[in-house]
């Protein structure tokens, strides 16, 4: 594999890629010059410097991933890369606690006035007095957003005795309660909070989630913190809050813009105190962010699900192991669809049954819809982006669970119209068990000859010997029929080689024999 790495990361990072890939370390790229070098990479490695545009994304024709070292991904363009087919996979716990402890410091330098003090003393000044400052103690802190760091900036603001209120739609009020925050709204924060921390990430929702509204509800003493992402707190409404006396002051240590040297923020003399995007600088955090990533490229390069992707299904690390066959057969199921079967393709439904019902089939339809749309579009087709491709064709997928089952511990069933595929996997190896009506044991692998056919002796042995004559050996074999003997019937012919066409036009043609098809798994 081919990686570009274009922002600067830890040279443990770099020693671990150079175990697999070829790596072209080539920071500070922009414009054309990033565009060049990146038509031939595999990979791109990536920090919040560099811009992965649309642009970057088409440039980057044989890229399979980009990986970003830290949390967030908002320079990189990820509905152009899911398009395309390109995996974005990040770190988002390597620097959880370095965010936090710079948190911790920025609402500490806030609430005491440690910046401003320094600077003072450093000038000459003695003025105690100028600088007296809030304790934590007793005070209330408004958390916006409970993910990873805002839990674990909450658990050290308990240490310092601090009431906890947070804002978070995505956890229940249970959990809040667990980790000692009360649930608020976001205008209930800024009525009640002493200080406030932002811990989302930058989205169309929460943009500007904190501006001029918000701060006309606040106390004149709030302070605010920003270690998360520039524009989640608007940035001119802030400083016209802090430069009015509307609250009492900023630490601020993300920005729209970076670098930020023009910022409005920074320009603000006063009580805002800046620091550069040193959120995830510490020595512990960038190598962790840096392995992560680099351990997740080699996951992609492998073939395997790397565990922190943003646009693809989620496979925890503790279920690849059961599902990762699944996912295999389910993708076989879809393939072994579109060669059962011509013409449109409808509502697609897709039943999980047994064991595996007990997980999220979300993985297992997006490989379904890779298996199917592989062979009927000329685009690349992966778990990225067979979602988009199949919504953008207008496919609609049915999920459905069944937790008791008969026949097998697991089972996957797929039907398209009149067309039903269905598989298992046992002794870790995928199984396809019924074909439409008929059921069959067959591995999911392979080159076979479908043929259907009436149930009266000779028929396989006319198609089998017609084969031999050819040269075309048959490694397995399965019949089923419906009803009585006599009835209609299927053959199933799992054959080492390529059939020809005019080989398969000799096998139709043999009297009795009816629909017969060839699949490839």
């Amino acid at each position: 594999m081919r990686v570009l790495v274009t922002d600067p990361i830890a040279q443990e990072g770099l020693d671990y890629l150079r175990q697999f890939a070829d790596v072209d370390v080539r920071t500070g790229l922009k414009g054309a010059d990033l565009l060049s070098a990146v038509s031939e990479a595999e990979a791109l490695v990536v920090r919040s410097e560099t811009q992965v545009t649309a642009d970057v994304i088409e440039a980057g024709s044989k890229l399979q991933v980009v990986g970003r070292a830290g949390v967030g991904v908002d320079n990189i363009d990820v509905p152009a890369a899911t398009r395309r087919g390109v995996l974005v996979v990040y770190s988002p716990t390597g620097n959880t606690i370095a965010a936090t402890e710079h948190t911790m410091a920025m609402l500490l330098s806030v609430a005491r006035n440690v910046p401003q003090a320094y600077a003072s003393l450093k000038g000459g000044e003695w003025q105690r007095s100028k600088f007296v400052g809030l304790e934590l103690r007793g005070r209330t802190l408004g958390i916006v957003g409970l993910g990873k760091i805002g839990l674990e900036v909450a658990k050290r603001a308990r240490a310092f005795e601090m009431e906890l209120v947070g804002y978070d739609p995505y956890i229940s009020a249970e959990q809040a309660r667990a980790a000692g925050v009360e649930l608020l709204s976001i205008p209930d924060i800024m009525r009640r909070a002493d200080f406030i921390t932002v811990h989302t990430p930058l989205t169309p929702a929460t943009t500007n989630l904190i501006a001029d509204k918000e701060f006309a509800l606040a106390k004149p003493t709030l302070r605010i913190v920003n270690c998360a992402r520039g524009g989640i707190i608007n940035e001119d409404a802030l400083a016209k809050a802090v430069s009015s006396g509307r609250i009492g002051g900023a630490a601020i240590d993300v920005f729209t813009k970076e670098p930020a040297l023009d910022n409005v923020l920074v320009q603000t003399n006063g009580r805002i105190i800046v620091t550069p995007h040193l959120g995830a600088s510490t020595e512990e955090a960038q190598i962790a962010v840096a392995v992560d990533v680099a351990r997740q490229i080699e996951e992609v390069a492998q073939g395997r699900q790397p565990r922190f992707a943003i646009n693809a299904p989620a496979v925890p690390p503790e279920l690849a192991e059961i599902l990762g066959p699944f996912l295999g057969l389910a993708e076989k199921l879809g393939r072994l669809y579109t060669q059962l079967t011509e013409g449109q393709i409808g509502p697609i439904e897709l039943t999980v049954g047994g064991d595996i019902a007990q997980h999220s089939p979300a993985p297992i339809t997006t490989a379904v819809l890779k298996g199917i749309l592989e062979a009927t579009s000329d685009q690349k087709v992966n778990v990225v982006n067979a979602g988009v491709l199949a919504k953008a064709r207008g496919l609609t997928v049915t999920e459905k669970r069944v937790y008791d089952i008969d026949t097998f511990e697991s089972l996957v069933t797929l039907q398209v119209g009149d067309t039903l595929v269905a598989g298992t996997v046992e002794y870790g190896e995928p199984r396809i068990v019924q074909m439409n009506r008929y059921r069959v044991d067959l591995p999911a692998q392979g080159q076979w000859l479908v043929a259907r056919h009436q149930d009266r002796p000779g028929m396989v042995g006319k198609v089998g010997t017609l084969l031999g004559e050819t040269d075309i050996n048959i490694s397995g074999m399965q019949v089923g029929r419906l009803t009585a003997r006599g009835g209609d019937s299927i053959m199933i012919l799992i054959v080492d080689d390529p059939i020809p066409d005019d080989v398969l036009e000799r096998v139709r043609a043999i009297p009795g024999v009816g629909e017969t098809r060839l699949v490839r798994l």
